[in-house]
């Protein structure tokens, strides 16, 4: 029988060889300094504009300015729940002496990964998976591969090991980058700075029972786990598409319009409830570190990953069906 690891291998390589990483390199190489520039042009402006760099003078400001916003009669009620729950992180961050936006290149890094997760890392992930199977019917090279004595399952399941180390990968440059050139800008300090974790939200409360410090290294890590989490199963969901549609332009439209369908119910649809079992409204799990309110009632991190576990296992085993039984040489 032939092992799985001379498989892995040839499918990394063949990963390798398409430059698809490379793409995501140049992409990350392009978008970060932009977004650490904009960064760095609104915390001097916010200084500016308040005339202090005190952080707590800064944050009592946004305190100031959301309640103003609470207050208006045209604020609609969804957003009025959602700065409400800010203004009590604000106030508990200000009371615990705690800056949560310390302007240094690991802060930086902690913010972009979490913006990053609902869309953009998962749209980089695109480049790689939506063509692991369909990029073989195109070339012809499924005739090829199947012919080996090698089983079909075996083939598929190095393919998605060979994309679990590539979205390993990504993950990791977009931290490796962020930190480097946002650090150039801000200063490479911060592992150390104390983060407040575990906010717990309800309605428009928030609930502080269970918030603890953590080092800023420690809530990067825990922010990559659940980003390298939500990535994959996109990744394993874009694999099935790619092997029910053949056809990687289609395959590609299909999971770019899902995952813009998702932000768009995450920014619309608060009164829906059971849009919360669509999977791409759960793939921003990083929110449920800061406390967040989250996108639909009842949500939290454990429901995410759930919905998320289940949404990749139905993929895996739609994936293995279809590429083990169905007739795909013709």
């Amino acid at each position: 029988m032939v092992s799985l690891i001379p498989l892995v291998r040839n499918e990394v390589l063949k990963i390798w060889k398409k430059k698809r990483f490379f793409v995501i390199l140049a992409i990350l190489l392009v978008l970060i300094p932009i977004f650490t520039y904009a960064q760095f042009k609104v915390a001097t402006n916010l200084q500016d504009q308040i005339g202090s760099d005190d952080w707590k003078i800064q944050l009592q400001e946004k305190v100031n300015d959301y309640t103003d916003r609470i207050n208006s009669p045209r604020m609609l009620p969804e957003w009025k729940e959602y700065l409400k729950v800010q203004i009590q992180i604000m106030q508990y961050h200000i009371d615990s002496d705690v800056n949560p936006e310390s302007p240094n290149g690991v802060t930086f890094t902690r913010e972009f990964l979490k913006n990053s997760v609902g869309l953009f890392l998962p749209l980089m992930i695109l480049v790689i998976a939506s063509d692991l199977i369909s990029s073989e019917h195109a070339q012809g090279t499924i005739k090829l591969l199947l012919t080996r004595p090698v089983r079909r399952w075996k083939v598929l399941t190095s393919k998605l090991l060979a994309l679990m180390l590539y979205v390993s990968l990504s993950v990791i440059a977009l931290v490796t980058l962020s930190y480097v050139i946002a650090g150039a800008v801000f200063g490479f300090s911060g592992w150390n700075m104390p983060v407040l974790t575990g906010f717990q939200v309800v309605g428009d409360t928030v609930d502080t029972s269970m918030v603890q410090l953590v080092d800023q290294w420690q809530f990067i890590l825990m922010e990559m786990g659940l980003a390298w989490y939500s990535s994959l199963v996109v990744g394993i969901l874009a694999v099935m598409v790619s092997i029910l549609i053949r056809s990687t332009a289609a395959g590609m439209g299909i999971m770019l319009a899902t995952l813009i369908a998702g932000t768009i119910l995450t920014n619309m649809a608060s009164s829906w409830e059971s849009a919360k079992y669509f999977f791409m409204v759960n793939l921003e799990t990083v929110i449920y570190l800061t406390g967040q309110k989250p996108p639909i009632a009842g949500m939290d991190l454990g429901f995410s990953l759930s919905i998320l576990t289940m949404t990749a296992a139905v993929s895996i085993l739609i994936s293995y069906l279809f590429f083990t039984k169905k007739d795909i040489l013709n």
